[in-house]
Parts: structure tokens; C-alpha cells; sequence
């Protein structure tokens, strides 16, 4: 196939049946690029300086989202990038997202902070293995690296935090909320709309951005990230709804972004509607919607477990 946009004769690199396009190499780049900076500036629209953090896992979509935040912010007078990636303990993947992570950004010249599991909370994810917390240690995994990316992000007093969600990570949260008759968690969803202390915003400018075309932007472009797989994400309860979603998507183009519509116009509906503007937890301090925040209360499993090796071994629970 040729390149759909006027005037162009070169062979297309990507189908975008939800746009009704095919794209050659050159304009599928600046395609990228002009949606990414669009909705960076609808999250974003007043940025007149300060810290744009950067979640970095090391993979395809961090890796280019920092790519393209220092393309587009790297000049402007105010703004400082820091990218900050959390090591969570995973034997066998986290060394080689981490390695990446670095390359990066020796590569750009942008700040990097590392954060662990061990240092800040005294266990890893490959401890929660086992251990039942809410059925995965995925669930552990995700509530603890998201406190330590928040605490990292302010105490660099940034202004943002950039997370590098794609559009079928977006989608697929929204099913789950749906379906699970959560409504109220879409309000939880980056990009925040609220502003709440101790808890830096975060946005998302990959929301237009399919997962595929993440992918193929950064091999594009060289970008550096590594490719392997947590050995734990065939444990992830988003599974079912990924691939439900890849079979709507397949037949209905463009229904992943019907679903981010429909958050959007939820969200105005959504006031008092469930728990709102978090709280503080009573234990670590952290923003919470409940009395004790998530992150504690899974510590609170881990350390029982420890303390109680044989009644976990036998499948006995938490008690």
C-alpha cells in the first residue's frame, strides 16, 4: 500500500483503520509527534516551567515518551526533564529494563533517579509471590511502584508526572472500571483533573497512541528500550480485557477511542459518585482514599507472611 496523505507516493509503514489511513515512514513520525505535543497540551495547557517528571520502566512507551517529552520540552526556558524508574526486585528483567533506562538517558542528557522496592519499603515484588494479595503480585507490585513514583516526584517538587500509558492501556482501564461498576476510579485515572496535597498530577500524552504504533515509532527511531517481559504478567487481571479489547477493536475500529470519550464525558457526571479527592492514609502519610492506603496494607500481608511462614505454606491465608 501507498502512502494515503495527498501527494505522497511512498510505501506506507501503517494501517490506521480507525482513521481510514495508511502512513509512509515520514508521515507517520510527524503523525506521532503532532498528536503526542496536542495532547500534551490539552493536559498540560498552561506549562510555564518547573520539574516534567518522567515515569521510565525502560521499556517501548517510557522509553518513548521521555524521547519525545526531550524533543518537545527539551528547549523550552523553565522546564527541567528528570525521569525517575523504580526497581521493583524482579530477578531476571528488572537489570535489563534498568540498563536501558540508563542508556536513555545518557543518550537525551536527562536526569535520572532510581528508586527500590527494598530501600523504600523493606520487601520486593518477587516477595509477594505466593503471598495472596488480592490474587497476583502484580496488584502489590503496581500500588507500590505508583507510591514510589509519587514520593520520588515530590520530593523533585514536580510540577507534572508523565506516565507512559498508551491508548489500549487507557482503554483497557476504562473496560475494567466499567465492567467491574466502578465508575467512580475513572475520576483516579491519569490524566488527573484534580490537584490534591501530596499527590502530584499526572498525565498521560501517549493517550493517542496505539500500543502497535508506539512500538513501531520506537523502532522508527532507534529508540532504545528493552524488549523483554515481566515474568509475572501472565498473572495480570488485565489480560481477559486486553484481549477482549483487541477483538472489539478488530471489528469495530476505533473503539478504543470511543472508550476514552466516554470517560470524558462521565467524568462531569461523576461528582459524589463514590470515594472522591483522597484522603491521608493513617500510616505512612501517603494520599488515600480509605483509612489505610493500599501500599500499606499489602506491606502489612507481606510482613504477616514472614512472620507466619507455615501458615501461608500450608494455604491457610492471611489470618
Amino acid at each position: 500500500m501507498r502512502c494515503s496523505r495527498g501527494g505522497c507516493s511512498e510505501a506506507a509503514v501503517v494501517d490506521q483503520p480507525y482513521a481510514g489511513e495508511h502512513l509512509c515512514r515520514s508521515h507517520f513520525l510527524a503523525s506521532v509527534r503532532e498528536r503526542v505535543r496536542r495532547e500534551l497540551h490539552r493536559q498540560v495547557p498552561r506549562l510555564r516551567g518547573g520539574v516534567m517528571a518522567v515515569a521510565l520502566s525502560g521499556g517501548k512507551d517510557s522509553a518513548t515518551l521521555l524521547s519525545l517529552l526531550q524533543e518537545l520540552l527539551g528547549d523550552r526556558r523553565g522546564v527541567r526533564l528528570v525521569a525517575i524508574t523504580i526497581d521493583e526486585g524482579i530477578s531476571g528483567y528488572r537489570g535489563g529494563t534498568l540498563e536501558k533506562a540508563r542508556d536513555l538517558c545518557e543518550r537525551l542528557g536527562v536526569e535520572h533517579v532510581v528508586r527500590s522496592f527494598r530501600e523504600e519499603l523493606g520487601t520486593t515484588t518477587e516477595e509477594a509471590v505466593g503471598v495472596p494479595t488480592d490474587g497476583s503480585p502484580c496488584a502489590a507490585c503496581g500500588v507500590w511502584r505508583r507510591v514510589l513514583l509519587n514520593r520520588a516526584a515530590r520530593e523533585l517538587q514536580a510540577v507534572r508526572l508523565a506516565l507512559g500509558f498508551n491508548l489500549d492501556d487507557l482503554a483497557q482501564t476504562v473496560l475494567m472500571n466499567l465492567v467491574r461498576g466502578e465508575p467512580h476510579r475513572l475520576r483516579q485515572m491519569a490524566p488527573h483533573r484534580f490537584h490534591h496535597p501530596g499527590l502530584v498530577p499526572r498525565i498521560a500524552p501517549l493517550a493517542p497512541i496505539p500500543e502497535r504504533e508506539v512500538y513501531l515509532y520506537a523502532a522508527l527511531t532507534e529508540i532504545p528500550f528493552d524488549h523483554s517481559r515481566c515474568p509475572h504478567a501472565d498473572r495480570a487481571g488485565r489480560n481477559l480485557f486486553r484481549d477482549v479489547l483487541w477483538r472489539l477493536e478488530d471489528g469495530l475500529p476505533g473503539t478504543r477511542h470511543a472508550l476514552l470519550r466516554t470517560r470524558e464525558r462521565i467524568l462531569p457526571l461523576l461528582d459524589g459518585a463514590g470515594p472522591g479527592v483522597p484522603g491521608i492514609c493513617l500510616e505512612c502519610g501517603e494520599a488515600s482514599s480509605g483509612g489505610i492506603c493500599r501500599p500499606c496494607t499489602y506491606l502489612r500481608v507481606i510482613r504477616h507472611a514472614r512472620e507466619n511462614p507455615f501458615v501461608f505454606a500450608t494455604g491457610s491465608g492471611a489470618g
